[in-house]
């Protein structure tokens, strides 16, 4: 991972310096002058901001600022294309007008040289291409900011794409995000709009998943675990990679000869079944994002192919998401209480699945979501789409200054990218009825026994744990009591009644240790599928766990009532 720095003064480096002021200049340009001068630059650049033209161009004045700022992202290059990317995926950092103009940037610029691949593949494999490949094109396919892909053929006469990362293109990384997490600091400390929304966090975050796309072994590993979530299903073809000849910058997989998706006359024109494309891409979306929780985040309609029998083939693997099953559950709750208008869950059901970023009206916020599911509760699931859904639920935890978890809003985005090129092959596609059956399993994949069993041991081995880390503490705090570096104050009123709490603590801990025994014992039982069995439930684990759940009922009850008093 890139490690950012702190930046200071900006002078460590006449490279670093250098390559500031050329983003100063590009600001400056395009018409920034506010945001430079609100921030107070020139207090941290060792040499001012006087030699740097503070004139905007004639022509700027005709554009938006929106438009303004994508042209900026596109001319200082790769680093700041990929950062327009993020942010365009992020509704709650940015206006709207933003979103849009910012999702229209390109990652695309010229290619390098013929001689700087053939130097990383003999840096790399060892070898130059020529003595590797059968055949190599010395013409890129397509090039990139992190790096270009040429079609080669090997000794095996397989055929293949053979993806190079740009030259330098890790140090260049490096020094904008030093300069970024320098410009978030300052956005920190000088803009009271940005504060909220954690400018430095939102840097080290883009720093964690540039790292992660520019290190080709990740992208290899990705495939790797994509292709076995799927070696049972026809419906999806996974290219094949060659481990031997990949390294962190080179990557060498099957070359795919299908139909971009985006093609619809040519699908059509070839007899393919443009409904049944658009459902299976549904599916294999959701089945990655509910079942498996790792999911292709970036599927455009550049990076699905379509291949013979109406296949579905996703490329690309730089960009993947990942969902803990506790937020696949938590976003399958908040979006099942939406759709079925479960007001008492709503509430909570967004409160579990975001971050707050400043204080909660918990009242406004209610009613704002009562309003949202009126919207869509009563209408046919035909006219509800998922894209829409979402964008309103974004605009409206905004509003109340909630953030989602960056990973759940890769996969919002996905979800919505997926159902638009969906209803480019199928006007009728209907993502929500889709979905359902995903969700549904995961609600009730709770209820299953070995799941409860796996719940309940792991509960009870961390009451074991707490039960035997506390002579260790308790010796700590005494050592810390002795040692004068911590106070404890006590005031005698009633000890009788002191006597009683004690006593009664002491109860309640030695029933939790039975109760935690039990839950363990009983579910090692469970697991170890000891006969007799009633409904494939070992009878002896399943009693432990009645006995248990009896306990922790009048323990709870003696817990409420004497904490009424």
């Amino acid at each position: 991972m890139f490690s950012i720095r702190k930046l200071g003064a900006v002078g460590r480096t006449y490279r670093h310096l250098n390559r500031y002021h050329r983003i100063l200049r590009v600001l400056f340009k395009y018409g920034f002058n506010d945001l430079i001068d609100r921030l107070h630059i020139d207090q941290y650049l060792e040499s001012g901001l006087q030699m740097i033209n503070r004139k905007p161009r004639q022509q700027v004045s005709r554009l938006s600022r929106p438009e303004r700022l994508r042209l900026v992202f596109e001319e200082l290059g790769p680093t700041f294309i990929k950062l327009g990317q993020l942010l365009s995926t992020r509704p709650d950092l940015i206006p709207a007008d933003f979103l849009g103009e910012l999702a229209k940037l390109q990652d695309d610029i010229p290619p390098f040289s013929l001689e700087e691949v053939r130097d990383i593949l003999r840096e790399e494999l060892g070898r130059y291409p020529e003595e590797i490949f059968l055949y190599f094109d010395i013409e890129p396919l397509a090039a990139a900011s992190i790096g270009q892909v040429h079609r080669a053929v090997l000794e095996s006469g397989a055929e293949v794409v053979v993806k190079v990362q740009r030259p330098g293109i890790e140090n260049v990384i490096a020094v904008d995000l030093e300069i970024l997490a320098h410009i978030a600091e300052l956005m920190e400390k000088h803009l009271e709009e940005a504060q909220g929304h954690q400018p430095m966090a939102i840097v080290h975050e883009f720093a964690r998943s540039l790292s992660r796309e520019i290190d080709f072994s990740i992208e290899l590993a990705n495939i790797q675990r994509f292709t076995r979530q799927f070696e049972d299903n026809p419906t999806i073809h996974v290219p094949f990679v060659y481990p031997e000849l990949s390294t962190d910058r080179v990557l060498v997989m099957e070359y795919i000869l299908g139909i971009k998706s985006s093609r619809i006359e040519i699908l059509r024109e070839q007899g393919y079944d443009l409904a049944l494309i658009a459902e299976r891409g549904a599916n294999l979306m959701m089945e990655q994002i509910f079942v498996h929780g790792f999911f292709h985040a970036d599927p455009h309609p550049g990076n699905v192919f379509v291949l013979p029998d109406n296949v579905v083939c996703f490329i690309d693997f730089g960009q993947m998401g990942r969902l803990s099953m506790r937020d696949r559950e938590d976003f399958t709750d908040l979006v099942l209480d939406l759709v079925t208008g479960n007001e008492e869950r709503i509430v909570d059901g967004v409160l579990k699945v975001t971050v707050q970023l400043g204080e909660i009206d918990r009242e406004n916020l209610t009613r704002d979501l009562a309003g949202m599911m009126d919207l869509y509760l009563y209408r046919p699931l035909a006219e509800l789409e998922a894209a829409k859904i979402l964008q309103d639920l974004l605009d409206l935890v905004s509003r109340h200054k909630l953030s989602f978890k960056p990973s759940l809003y890769q996969m919002m985005k996905a979800l919505s990218t997926v159902e638009g090129l969906g209803l480019m092959l199928n006007p009728r596609l209907e993502l929500i009825r889709l979905a359902q059956p995903f969700m549904r399993k995961i609600r009730l994949g709770r209820l299953q026994p070995d799941r409860l069993a796996t719940e309940l041991s792991l509960t009870g081995l961390s009451y074991l744990q707490l039960l035997r880390n506390l002579p260790g503490e308790l010796d700590t705090i005494l050592t810390r009591l002795r040692s004068g570096q911590l106070s404890l104050s006590l005031e005698q009123r009633d000890v009788r009644s002191l006597n009683k709490v004690l006593d009664r603590a002491a109860s309640r801990l030695a029933c939790a240790v039975v109760l935690a025994a039990l839950i363990v014992g009983s579910a090692l039982l469970i697991l170890s599928d000891i006969p007799p069995h009633w409904r494939n439930i070992p009878v002896i684990g399943l009693i432990g766990l009645l006995v248990a759940a009896l306990i922790g009922f009048f323990l709870l009850l003696s817990i409420i009532r004497h904490g009424r008093r």
